[in-house]
């Protein structure tokens, strides 16, 4: 099953609230700060994320199984933990790039 929630928007202004993710070299915002469930992502110079994700929208879903989603897909990040409860992966898939979520048991 997966569950929509949100779309990151790669953007080049500085924007209200942002938080650096020093690891990733990208400021990010809280996509439920915004009515539209949008996550503004500002990329360093020398972020390590691929040019893909800097120059193309993605689509975050929460999954039951990123390995299950991710199946005939590109993976572009490899399963990372984002905090102690969640797993994130990048792929593009059908030429779209999505985030997977996954809740860590």
């Amino acid at each position: 099953m997966a569950k929509f929630m949100h779309v990151g928007v790669p953007i080049k202004n500085k924007q209200p609230n942002e938080i650096y993710l020093k690891n990733l070299k990208v400021y990010v915002t809280d996509p439920e700060d915004h009515e539209l469930k949008f996550e503004y992502l500002r990329y360093e110079k020398d972020t390590p994320l691929p040019e893909i994700m800097q120059n193309n929208p993605h689509v975050a879903y929460k999954v039951d199984s990123i390995e299950e989603m991710a199946k005939g897909a590109k993976i572009i990040v490899e399963p990372f933990d984002a905090d102690k409860n969640i797993k994130i992966a990048f792929i593009v898939k059908d030429g779209v790039v999505f985030e997977l979520m996954e809740e860590k048991e």
